[in-house]
């Protein structure tokens, strides 16, 4: 079959939305080697001998290392609790409980969009982040709105842009806000009636409430704030391509789920992830790694690595992932044994919101998001996008 036959995309074509402001902002941590190529970043996040890197894990503490985020964790005591933690995101945990949770948001905040006729979009993704995010944590001891709001201004506090020496006050104020108001309410409920969530857990183990926060802002960060900002994103491109959208109203599940998925693959939030290698290792391709080195893998550089994606890698292709045979939402989630564990629940989420709202009578795009960055997460950021539709 010839080039033109498998690719029928000017070669020209670029449709990131994100790629300018990632090219001017994203960079690896110092010290670290950048990894483009997909295979051997591939190779390096599943390799036994590497250890987590970036993100602050150089400042973590492990002499009690029960009590440190499953994030920060390696080797068999991360493997435990990994384990431990990974009934809150099978496919039977996400279809019997998560999707409920997923279902009624979504139809509350579209009920809330045909009354008034106007919504601002990144504040729906953020109660919809925060409702199922909530819901697998613990975090629902308190009002669902208002905790929504005020993780949505920590974020902003930690995050981007206008910052002044008075950024990172503000940023553990409304840190201690959200501990008071909404992490100790559920630990004290969770200490009377423990349920099946992350809070439960913790609180069976023994977790200091220092601790349990961590772990709170540590999945709230990656089930709410990245969530929230891809929702966004693929709505813009949906918003703004009427064959894509034709083809996603049109599609089953299988079809959105992959249009989803090559959206993810050139707009991923995140742009690198670090480790750096306790021991010696070689690349499939051959490649040695000695004790100390340190790696940055570009998500976005792997992702539109023609080598992997074939031809055309800039362009969206529903189809790419199938042609392709790549069954793991490319580098989006991250690989091996530290990959997203919510990553289903983040793509179901994001197919049943927009399934809904693109059928809302009239629905269209007011005025498309602005673009910012978040330098903690090395992430794009979308706010003050409106969506408008026919009221009723």
């Amino acid at each position: 079959m010839s080039e033109a036959a498998v690719c029928p995309i000017p070669h020209d074509r670029d449709d990131r939305k994100s790629a300018a402001i990632a090219k001017a902002n994203a960079h690896a941590d110092p010290g670290a080697t950048v990894v483009s190529r997909f295979s051997f970043a591939r190779d390096v996040l599943r390799a036994p001998q590497m250890r987590q890197a970036g993100a602050g894990a150089e400042h973590v503490k492990l002499d009690n290392p029960e009590h440190v985020s499953v994030f920060f964790l390696d080797g068999e005591l991360h493997k435990k609790r990994r384990g431990q933690l990974a009934r809150y995101f099978t496919p039977k945990a996400i279809k019997d409980r998560h999707h409920v949770v997923m279902e009624r948001t979504t139809r509350e905040l579209i009920a809330e969009l045909r009354a008034t006729g106007r919504a601002q979009l990144d504040l729906m993704t953020m109660r919809l982040a925060c409702d199922v995010a909530a819901e697998i944590v613990g975090l629902t001891a308190s009002d669902p709105r208002a905790m929504s709001e005020r993780l949505r201004k920590t974020f902003m506090s930690i995050g981007t842009s206008k910052r002044g020496f008075l950024q990172p006050l503000r940023a553990a104020a409304r840190t201690l806000t959200f501990m008071a108001m909404d992490v100790m309410p559920a630990v004290r409920a969770r200490r009377k009636q423990p349920k099946d969530d992350v809070i439960s857990y913790c609180v069976q183990e023994g977790f200091s409430n220092k601790a349990i926060l961590i772990e709170c802002m540590t999945y709230a960060t990656a089930g709410m704030l990245t969530t929230r900002e891809f929702i966004v994103m693929v709505a813009w491109h949906l918003f703004e391509r009427d064959d894509l959208r034709a083809l996603y109203l049109a599609g089953d599940e299988a079809v959105q789920s992959a249009i989803i998925d090559e959206i993810l693959r050139l707009e991923p939030v995140a742009s690198f992830v670090h480790r750096k290698a306790a021991e010696p290792m070689t690349g499939s391709n051959g490649e040695a790694v000695s004790p100390g080195d340190h790696f940055g893998m570009d998500i976005r550089a792997a992702n539109t690595d023609e080598a992997i994606t074939g031809p055309c890698p800039f362009a969206i292709d529903p189809q790419r992932s199938s042609r392709e045979r790549m069954t793991t939402s490319w580098m989006s989630f991250a690989d091996g044994p530290h990959r997203c564990p919510g990553s289903q629940v983040a793509l179901h989420e994001t197919r049943i919101f927009l399934d809904a709202l693109l059928r809302v009578p009239g629905i269209r795009l007011a005025n498309p998001p602005e673009l910012g960055w978040c330098a903690p997460i090395q992430g794009y950021e979308l706010h003050g996008a409106f969506v408008e539709c026919d009221r009723g």
